[in-house]
C-alpha cells in the first residue's frame, strides 16, 4: 500500500496475498470535524488480522480534507468522482475496488478485532451477496435514559429487533457492511438520488441497493452481529430534537425507497418493527413506569413520537413523489394533445 503522503488519485488493481483478505475496505469522509475519528477508523482497519488487501479513503468534495488525508494517511485517498453525498462517495470506492468483496466502514466508527474476518465469513456460501455487522453505540458519557433500544437506528447503530445470531436480513446497516463488488457494480451501485448529503440526516441508500441486488439475483444478505464496530455518537445526536428530525427524514427516505422498489420490500422490516417489536417495548416500558422508573415513561413518549415523526415524514415523502410524478407526466400529455 502507499506510504504516508503518497495517497494516489486512483487505486491500482492488485490481488490479495496469502496473508491478506480478498477485501477492499472503503471509508468515506466529508468533514474536518471528524478528522480524529477518521484516523482512528483507518487505524482500526489496518489493525485487522489478516489485513485487507486494499484500503480506500474517499473524500466527498472537500479538497482541503483530501490534501490532509493524502499527507497523513498510509492508504489510498480518492476524491468523490460523482454527485456530492455518501452514495457518490461509496460508488467512487466501489468502482476503484480491486477485490471481489468491498466492505464499508463509517468514518466515525472503529472496527473491533476480528471484524473483517467475521464480516466476510458468510461469503463461503455462494448465495450470499452482502453482509452486515453489529454497530455498537459509543456514547459521549452514558446512554440517554429516554432512548428506546428499538430506535438505536436513529444514531446509526444496531437496534433491538435485529437477529441476535447470524441470520438473513433485508439490508445491512450502512456503517458496517459489505457487498460482492462486481454484483453491486452490475446492479448500478448506490442510488445518488437518495441517501445522506453532508449533515442532512437521511439514509437508506444501502437499503435500496440491497433490495435491488437480492431481487435481481435471488441472493441473500446476512447479518453477523459478531462482526462488530464501535460507532461514535456525537452529543448533538443524543438530543430529542435530533431524534425527531432523524425519524422524520427516515420516513422521507423510506418513501423514496418505496417509490423505487415498492412497498412490499421497502417496508417489510418497518412493518414488523411497528407491529411487533415496538408494542413489546411499550409494554416493557409501561411495566417499568409502574415500578416507579420515570425513564420508562420517557421511553414510551419517545417511541410514540418517533413512530409519529417517521410516519409523517413517510406521508410527506409519498405526497411529494406523487406530485413529482404528476408534474413529469403533464408535459407528455400536453405534447400528445398538441400533436
Amino acid at each position: 500500500m502507499p506510504g504516508p503522503g503518497s495517497g494516489s488519485s486512483s487505486a491500482q488493481p492488485h490481488h490479495a496475498g496469502a496473508d491478506q483478505l480478498p477485501v477492499t475496505v472503503v471509508i468515506c469522509a466529508y468533514t474536518m470535524k471528524r478528522w480524529d475519528e477518521t484516523q482512528a477508523a483507518v487505524a482500526s482497519v489496518l489493525a485487522q488480522q489478516p489485513v485487507p488487501a486494499q484500503v480506500l479513503v474517499v473524500i466527498d468534495h472537500n479538497p482541503a480534507l483530501a490534501a490532509l488525508a493524502r499527507r497523513e494517511l498510509s492508504v489510498t485517498v480518492l476524491e468523490n468522482a460523482g454527485m456530492p453525498g455518501l452514495s457518490g462517495a461509496r460508488n467512487t470506492g466501489l468502482q476503484a475496488a480491486s477485490e471481489p468483496i468491498t466492505a464499508f466502514l463509517d468514518d466515525d466508527a472503529e472496527a473491533r478485532a476480528g471484524w473483517l474476518a467475521s464480516l466476510i465469513e458468510p461469503y463461503r456460501q455462494p448465495g450470499v451477496v452482502a453482509t452486515g455487522g453489529g454497530v455498537v453505540p459509543r456514547w459521549t458519557a452514558v446512554r440517554p435514559s429516554w432512548l428506546p433500544p428499538e430506535f438505536d437506528w436513529v444514531v446509526g447503530c444496531s437496534y433491538l429487533g435485529l437477529p441476535q445470531q447470524p441470520g438473513v436480513v433485508r439490508n445491512p446497516i450502512g456503517a458496517n457492511m459489505s457487498f460482492r463488488t462486481q454484483v453491486a457494480l452490475e446492479a448500478g451501485g448506490f442510488n445518488s438520488d437518495i441517501g445522506r448529503v453532508e449533515g442532512l440526516p437521511r439514509g437508506c441508500e444501502e437499503t435500496e441497493l440491497a433490495i435491488r441486488v437480492t431481487e435481481q439475483t435471488g441472493t441473500t444478505v446476512m447479518y453477523v452481529p459478531a462482526a462488530a464496530v464501535d460507532h461514535n455518537v456525537r452529543p448533538d445526536r443524543e438530543r430529542v430534537s435530533y431524534f425527531l428530525r432523524r425519524c422524520w427524514h427516515e420516513g422521507q427516505s423510506k418513501a423514496a425507497v418505496v417509490r423505487l422498489v415498492g412497498a412490499s420490500s421497502g417496508l417489510e422490516r418497518e412493518r414488523r418493527q411497528a407491529a411487533v417489536i415496538i408494542p413489546k417495548a411499550l409494554w416493557r416500558d409501561l411495566r417499568s413506569l409502574f415500578a416507579g422508573h420515570v425513564a420508562g415513561g420517557k421511553r414510551i413518549a419517545a417511541s410514540i413520537a418517533g413512530l409519529g415523526a417517521s410516519a409523517a415524514g413517510y406521508a410527506a415523502g409519498r405526497l411529494r413523489s406523487g406530485r413529482r410524478a404528476e408534474g413529469s407526466r403533464q408535459p407528455r400529455r400536453e405534447a400528445v394533445k398538441a400533436r
